[in-house]
């Protein structure tokens, strides 16, 4: 699978997006989305994760917004040279669309900088 990668201030943030048919409803215009984030901290300081904002695109409906404190319940703290996985998912109403958005990072001295998550898109392939 395709991994979309991009760096702001030292976090990298990957991602990895698949379609669940099994989980999907076709004839109700539901696509379910699973999508896999690797975030890896390449400075000289821990962060923590604190909130993030998602842009969510779908070819068949109006584009919305998901914002939010941390990911799925927590506020991951990443070590220097340290790494944090999770996934989650997106259901759209059509057979294509994208995501992107920010995480917003703070370092130890209370300092915040958005990290940006690389535009990745959701594509369903039905068997």
């Amino acid at each position: 699978m395709l991994a979309y990668t991009k760096t702001t201030e030292g976090v990298t943030v990957t991602v990895q997006s698949y379609f669940l048919e099994e989980r999907s409803d076709v004839m109700k215009r539901n696509f379910f989305f699973v999508y896999f984030i690797t975030l890896e901290n390449h400075g000289s300081e821990p962060v923590k994760l604190l909130r993030r904002h998602w842009d969510i695109h779908d070819s068949d409906a109006p584009d919305y917004e998901v914002e939010g404190e941390g990911v799925v319940g927590e506020q991951p703290m990443i070590k220097s040279n340290g790494t944090y996985h999770y996934n989650s998912f997106c259901v759209l109403k059509s057979f294509e669309g994208a995501m992107e958005g920010t995480y917003t990072m703070q370092r130890e001295d209370g300092s915040t900088f958005e990290a940006h998550i690389p535009r990745f898109f959701l594509k369903a392939r039905l068997n």
